[in-house]
């Protein structure tokens, strides 16, 4: 499943190679610089721009409230100061507004001593002194007028007529009664909340009243003025109902600053909690940083992870304000997940630290931890990047407000932790090689050396540490980590039980069941009381708001813009078509609400055309007899009616419609989208209008925005993780893993009270970049493992992941609890998404992931089989026997070549192309995120592994360094080597064991007479070549002087060299073969006294080439002798074959090394004595031809 999109990684692992080098070696500068510059941008904060409008913030930029708003104001500008109706408003502007209910148990509000209450209220407010820029005002100074007369609230006026209201004498007829006394038109609905009535509409309670003051905003200044009445109206009201005053009836209060104010108060909430979640966080990093050895804990470096989050979410924020990007309230939600995520590549880069040996030099520590650290790091910063960046073309500006400080936060922590924190990493790795206390800074012994010198409980407790440089491999100073051993060998055991699988995946079913069921239950849009503080004094206000102003909620305009004769009975149809299409609608109560000027002008001309005799016949007329006797000053109506400039036509005009029984917002959301579809349908050019429905316009496009970002963002992250982990099933399982995070983050928040709108949009978005991390990781490690046996890779993956799982999810969501101590619905978001999305992502890796890559992943039949027994054993260890099945069907094609591998940093590649460790081949890559203490066995636990089987097949424990050299060899070099006649051939790609294959013992003997025939013939036709003259010292391939006493073949080595010898002589006009044959007889002397060590040493020692098959079957037979035997060994499993193999080479030294799979010896003998010793050993070639 490998591809050949590699060259993402092998560039950053070279670069991150190079850099960890040079940070090792100038560790200040990397301290320094990063602090001077974030000093440098933190002066940024200066150009803060801060920003609390709430349309500004959470209305969609090019949404249709805001264009029909701008229509109507083209035409209907609200004139505050002359020609104010409150029904006719087009902006909020500046307001007070009280729902009054009474507290004495009595719910009917229609009573004297209530009304005088009431009266009371009323004075306080209008009697209330403001002052601003030294002018001092009252309500009735600065009020909103219509014909020179404040706005007031008629309904007062009823206590005139209270005595006879609560006598019975006189009943309220709903909705529209005049009063008797007064001769006010009080339009109940308007005051009145939750009435009840008769079967034929006459008031018997009212439990709720609501005032309403409107204040001039005609002006900048009278503005400023409004917005400073506004604070007054808080302040008296406010203090009016703490104290008490009132006996008989509670007041809730609100105004057009309330949500400027609660989203003030929303950002000052949160900013207690830094320090406390800085210190919370800090403890943590030192508690999981800090292991059992006094010298390789990292406590401070854990400390400085947090630090380096910090700095760099300064300078990201400071830089961004110095660009001009507003600063919203909400931002202050990015630092903690900044610190989370800082945290994240902490662990990240001190788990590569300790996966380097402890001998190996500071620089060459930095370059391999940084080298292995970088696809895990550059991918979680990647993803995050991109999800931020998706949201920036969210069309809500709270969205890219945020989302654009998060991007600079996130390139800014991704910068600082691999300059700053790695420098700190050089600087700690340079105490660690000298020996130093973690905490302390003093010089302590390990923890072998003080067994030894028999130091007291409290010195080995507590400063013991570190590795003794006589004994680096001692297994009492590497020890594993504790719970990493848990989960390879506790989690790892109920996850590969049968039914502990069919548990997780009935449990992943009914979560899948969970999620669709809520999405099913999202409801969308921001409702303004969740803006304000969970005490604050508004969402009493909003509670009553919904509960008894719910039935008629909406004055609606509808506008006809376009000049158009209305003498025309055609648009005088299609204008009352239009109107009564609206009115038998279920959001639209009936006509006797709707203040429609041409139904009214109409039926007027209808009942007084006899007295009037006038004519509307055409639009001159009817342009004169509306002006004379419809649209006077005093009419309302006059502010429905625009004429051009000579007033010849009318070239706009609207009505108005009432809302009724608006329960929710999905239903606000259906009444905006029917009504506006009915406006469009209209042949005339009709918009509606309510200065709410620029707020509602984000019903409409939340859920496609939202969902059309998580579909980009699900398909750009398997775009990214298959750029990083070149492996198509691994992208695979990622893209099903974000989409099955997502619908259970968008599903289950729907059931935890939280609704689609902008603020939990923003976490979607930002959800689809945390929930790669842990998914992509756990898919990689399971991937790339060398188990054949399913149950062994969930092992060897836990073992890997689950602790940093753990770690990342534990250090994120301790990142984010200080949002929900906040106590608003903004922060609370935030946190419960979040949560979600790593406990799923969490559970997803830990659970989900292996059980099912275990059933639909490599090997997966063996699960299915039942066959999979958990084994050790590796893909690999199969190769020899597979080779034999091959060789059955084409004897010794190719068999004697195979391509030597490259060394090298960057030599010898592995899954990815990237560089085999030069401290060991051995080891392998863990993983992707991985932050455990040490993700990979220590040289002592793989030596007490080797000598712990040795012992169980009763063999003598002899450590044979060549072999342990000698198969990552063989195994990387098996990846390039066409075995199936195609050319690059799976990473995980099925293989045939041979001892799956029916042989009859007649079958074998007929393919081993064959393969003996050819043998011959090869061995024939190459003696006819040998040299005359083999007595002659050359190179081999390895640059090693050679000695040949013995007739060898002339090789392929040797023809160039004596072709570029001729060539060389003839250009230069001389130069014989003779010539060429005494100057190699030259050189023979020279190397000869040059290197003693090879003339102590036997010839046949030093080179030995297998020159035919019959060198690998002479003294180890191929095929067994008998048909006991053969049968024996297809009874046995390949891992069993391969390790008596091995136990046999270990029992009985060989004379020559293991032979390496290019066919020339890895000639590494451990010492001059030992090379001495096996001069003596006169012993035939011990070369297995199954040993490849």
């Amino acid at each position: 499943m490998t591809c050949g999109i590699s060259c993402v990684d092998k560039t950053l692992n070279k670069s991150f190679y190079h850099l960890g080098i040079c940070i090792a070696k100038h560790p200040g500068y990397f301290v320094i610089i990063p602090v001077m510059i974030t000093l440098l941008c933190m002066t940024g904060y200066q150009q803060l721009k801060y920003q609390i409008d709430p349309e500004y913030l959470f209305s969609p930029i090019n949404g249709e409230g805001k264009a029909e708003r701008a229509i109507v104001e083209q035409y209907f500008k609200v004139n505050y100061t002359h020609r104010f109706n409150v029904g006719r408003i087009t902006r909020p502007g500046r307001f007070g507004r009280v729902i009054v209910i009474p507290k004495d148990g009595d719910e009917n509000m229609l009573r004297r001593e209530v009304f005088m209450e009431l009266r009371m209220l009323d004075n306080l407010i209008q009697n209330a002194t403001t002052t601003y820029d030294g002018d001092t005002f009252t309500y009735k100074d600065n009020c909103a007028r219509w014909e020179n007369e404040c706005f007031e609230n008629d309904i007062l006026n009823l206590d005139v007529l209270m005595d006879d209201i609560e006598s019975g004498q006189l009943n309220l007829s709903f909705p529209i009664m005049f009063n008797p006394v007064t001769w006010d038109a009080h339009a109940f609905p308007v005051f009145f909340g939750g009435t009840k009535l008769t079967e034929d509409n006459y008031i018997i309670s009212v439990p709720a009243i609501q005032l309403v003051y409107f204040v001039t905003a005609d002006t900048k200044r009278q503005d400023a003025k409004g917005a400073e009445w506004e604070e007054t109206f808080l302040r008296v009201v406010g203090k009016a109902e703490e104290t008490g005053t009132f006996k008989h009836i509670s007041v809730s209060y609100f105004a057009s600053r309330t949500l400027d104010h609660e989203l003030e108060k929303n950002t000052k909430t949160v900013v207690p909690y830094f320090s406390s979640t800085f210190l919370l966080m800090g403890l943590f990093s030192i508690i999981t940083c800090m292991m059992g050895d006094a010298v390789r804990s990292k406590p401070w470096l854990g400390m400085m992870g947090n630090v380096s989050a910090i700095m760099a979410t300064l300078a990201a924020f400071g830089l961004a304000m110095y660009c001009g990007i507003e600063f919203i309230g909400i931002n202050l939600a990015a630092p903690f997940l900044m610190i989370g995520i800082g945290i994240d590549d902490t662990f990240v880069m001190l788990a590569g630290w300790r996966r380097t040996p402890a001998k190996m030099p500071v620089h060459e520590r930095m370059a391999h931890m940084m080298s292995e650290a970088a696809v895990s790091i550059t991918i979680t910063s990647v993803t995050d990047f991109i999800s931020f960046l998706i949201g920036i073309i969210s069309p809500f500006r709270s969205v890219k407000i945020f989302c654009t400080y998060s991007v600079f936060a996130v390139c800014f922590t991704f910068m600082w932790h691999i300059t700053f924190f790695a420098a700190c990493m050089a600087i700690s790795g340079y105490r660690e090689r000298k020996n130093l206390h973690a905490i302390f800074g003093c010089k302590v012994q390990p923890m072998s050396v003080a067994i030894k010198e028999k130091r007291n409980y409290f010195y080995k407790a507590i400063m013991a540490g570190g590795i003794d440089p006589k004994d680096p491999d001692n297994p009492i100073d590497n020890k594993d980590h504790m719970f990493m051993a848990f989960f390879k060998d506790r989690l790892a055991a109920v996850i590969n039980n049968k039914w502990c699988k069919a548990i997780i995946i009935l449990a992943f079913a009914s979560y899948l069941a969970g999620a669709c069921y809520g999405v099913t239950q999202i409801k969308e849009g921001l409702e303004r009381r969740k803006l304000s503080r969970a005490d604050s004094y508004s969402v009493e206000f909003f509670d009553r708001e919904d509960d008894y102003y719910r039935e008629f909620p909406y004055r609606m305009q509808v506008i006809v813009a376009g000049a158009l004769n209305y003498s025309d009975p055609e648009i005088q149809y299609h204008f009352e078509n239009l109107t009564r299409t609206l009115e038998h609608t279920s959001y639209v109560t009936s006509s006797l609400y709707t203040e429609s000027w041409l139904r009214s002008f109409l039926s007027f001309i209808d009942r007084n055309n006899d007295y009037l005799n006038t004519t509307i016949d055409d639009e001159a007329d009817f342009i004169d007899a509306v002006k004379e006797h419809w649209l006077f000053p005093g009419n309302p109506f006059s502010l429905d009616v625009k004429f051009n400039e000579d007033e010849s036509q009318i070239i706009a005009s609207r009505f108005l419609i009432q809302a009724v029984n608006i329960t929710d917002t999905n239903h606000e959301k259906e009444m905006v989208r029917d009504l506006r579809k009915i406006c469009k349908d209209s042949p005339l050019n009709a918009s509606i209008f309510h200065p709410y429905f620029v707020f509602f316009d984000q019903f409409e496009l939340v859920r496609p925005v939202s969902l059309q970002a998580m579909v980009i963002g699900a398909i750009i992250m398997m775009i990214i993780s298959f750029i990083f982990i070149p492996n198509i099933l691994c992208s695979l399982w990622v893209a099903f893993s974000v989409i099955s995070i997502e619908l259970g983050v968008a599903g289950y928040m729907a059931l935890w009270d939280v609704n689609l709108d902008s603020i939990s949009m923003i976490n979607l978005i930002m959800c689809i970049g945390f929930s790669v991390d842990f998914t992509a990781h756990i898919c990689y490690t399971y991937m790339s493992s060398k188990k054949r046996s399913p149950k062994a890779r969930v092992r060897e993956a836990l073992h890997s992941l689950g602790l940093p799982i753990v770690q990342g999810s534990s250090s994120t969501i301790l990142g984010i609890i200080a949002l929900l101590l906040a106590q608003s619905y903004i922060f609370l978001v935030f946190f419960k998404m979040v949560f979600l999305v790593i406990f799923f992502g969490a559970m997803h890796g830990l659970f989900l992931l292996p059980v099912l890559l275990s059933l639909f992943g490599p090997g997966s039949w063996q699960t299915w089989t039942g066959r999979d027994d958990g084994s050790d054993a590796e893909v690999d260890d199969s190769l020899t026997d597979m080779k034999l099945a091959h060789v059955l069907e084409k004897p010794f094609a190719q068999s004697y070549y195979m391509q030597y591998p490259s060394m090298g940093p960057y030599g010898s590649k592995g899954f990815l192309g990237a560089p085999y460790k030069a401290y060991g081949v051995d080891e392998k890559d863990q993983g992707l995120g991985t932050s455990g203490e040490d993700s990979s066995e220590s040289s002592s636990s793989r030596s007490q592994r080797r000598q712990q089987q040795l012992a169980d097949n009763n063999a003598p424990v002899t450590e044979q360094p060549p072999r342990r050299y000698e198969d990552p060899w063989r195994r990387s070099s098996y990846q390039n080597i066409d075995m199936y006649g195609s050319t690059g051939a799976a990473q995980f790609k099925p293989q045939t064991d041979l001892y799956g294959l029916q042989l009859s013992a007649a079958e074998w003997r007929q393919r081993l007479d064959a393969h003996e025939q050819l043998h011959q013939r090869n061995k024939q036709r190459r003696s006819q070549v040998y040299d005359r003259d083999m007595q002659r010292v050359r190179h081999n391939s390895h640059g090693d002087v050679i000695e040949l006493h013995t007739p060898t073949p002339h090789s392929s080595l040797d023809e160039r060299m004596r072709r570029q010898y001729m060539q060389a002589q003839l250009s230069a006009g001389s130069g014989d073969e003779s010539t060429y044959r005494q100057q190699l007889d030259a050189s023979i002397l020279r190397a000869r006294d040059s290197s003693p060590l090879a003339m102590q040493v036997p010839a046949g020692k030093r080179y030995h080439r297998r020159r035919s098959s019959e060198d690998s079957t002479r003294y180890h037979q191929r095929w067994p002798a008998n048909i006991e035997e053969r049968r024996a060994r297809r009874t046995q499993s390949p891992s069993q074959r391969h390790s008596h193999s091995y136990i046999e080479t270990a029992a009985v030294p060989a004379r020559f090394a293991h032979r390496s799979i290019s066919h020339h010896n890895l000639y590494q003998p451990n010492s001059l004595k030992h090379q001495q010793q096996q001069q003596h050993q006169q012993q035939p070639p011990t070369y297995q031809y199954g040993d490849y």
